[in-house]
């Protein structure tokens, strides 16, 4: 047996409450009789008083609630297999993982707000499979398409700054492993998301934008930043932030390259947006573009249908009620 409604056994102590309030009436009430009249003449004038049937009621009231908490928490037992069909589409999601992201102009930095804004798309996904790309001077794939949701936001929440050796920013090698990973993708409709705040040191963007778009993949882009750019501001070992210097002592300028981000999304029919702190884009983009797309059939799968079977504690509770409301304290003259 199981329960599909486990939490709601702590409704349990409503009940037991209950009837330490219940057992307390019936012993104040003993005692305003006592100090009614000496105890010969409270026999004799409570004759017609059923004081078992109080004691019965007390422990039927206490019944009725634990069954009906019984019910509440749906005790299931019996089950039968049952093939579940999930319709979705493929979602990959390119995070840029620069030292770059480490700025705080959006708060609390660029990553751990593009980390948030990807977890508020994640609860709007719906059977769709979603997979994680972290990119900087490369890219990987650290999270296989998937519809375990959990394990796609363990993962999110383990990339960092360190996630990807390889110092810069390449959009370049985002999309092609964004190719790579969607070659088992099924479907008409691919989708990839590329999250970044700066510039594609590679040069051969529009190429492989072209490339995705001729297999069916759709890139929509959100640029965090400005054009004009921002000085690399990051935490250093003793926790003290420190502007980020090049090689021969200039101070690093993060600029977002507005133009190239929108071309990959020109290209591959997709849709370009420019991050802010309230308003990041990616709500936009699953409200007005993903969640219109025609999804796929993913997999189907096999899964245990177990028979719910509160029925039976409610019933119990309902019978028990038809018999409380039969049992009378008072003796008919």
């Amino acid at each position: 047996m199981k329960f599909a409604d486990f939490q709601m056994i702590h409704f349990i102590w409503l009940v037991t409450f209950m009837g330490l309030f219940l057992i307390w009436k019936k012993g104040k009430k003993e005692l305003l009789r006592e100090k009614f009249a000496d105890k010969k003449l409270l026999d004799e004038l409570s004759d017609n008083l059923f004081k078992q049937n109080e004691w019965l009621q007390i422990i039927l009231v206490l019944l009725i609630s634990a069954f009906s908490v019984f019910a509440l928490m749906r005790p299931q037992w019996g089950f039968q297999w049952q093939e579940i069909k999930r319709e979705g589409l493929d979602v990959l999601v390119a995070i840029d993982t620069s030292k770059s992201m480490l700025t705080d102009d959006v708060k609390p930095n660029r990553l751990e707000r593009s980390k948030l804004a990807v977890k508020d798309l994640v609860k709007k996904l719906e059977g769709d499979r979603i997979g994680l790309i972290a990119f900087s001077g490369t890219g990987f794939l650290v999270c296989p398409l998937t519809i375990d949701y959990q394990g796609f936001l363990l993962t999110l929440d383990n990339i960092n700054s360190g996630t990807i050796p390889q110092g810069g920013t390449s959009i370049s090698t985002a999309i092609r492993e964004g190719i790579r990973s969607s070659k088992n993708a099924e479907g008409k409709n691919k989708v990839m998301v590329i999250i970044t705040d700066g510039e594609d040191l590679e040069g051969n963007v529009a190429e492989l934008a072209k490339e995705a778009a001729e297999k069916g993949i759709k890139i929509f882009t959100i640029g965090i930043g400005t054009t004009e750019g921002e000085l690399i501001r990051v935490p250093n070992r003793q926790g003290e932030y420190e502007f980020v210097k090049d090689k021969d002592g200039n101070f690093v300028k993060s600029r977002l390259n507005e133009k190239l981000l929108q071309e990959v999304a020109l290209i591959t029919k997709g849709v370009y947006v420019q991050a802010t702190g309230a308003q990041f884009g990616l709500e936009y983009i699953y409200d007005n573009y993903l969640s219109k797309m025609e999804k796929h059939e993913i997999k189907a799968t096999m899964e245990k249908r177990f028979y719910d079977r509160f029925q039976i504690p409610l019933a119990i509770a309902f019978f028990l009620l038809c018999g409380f409301s039969l049992i009378s304290t008072r003796k008919d003259k």
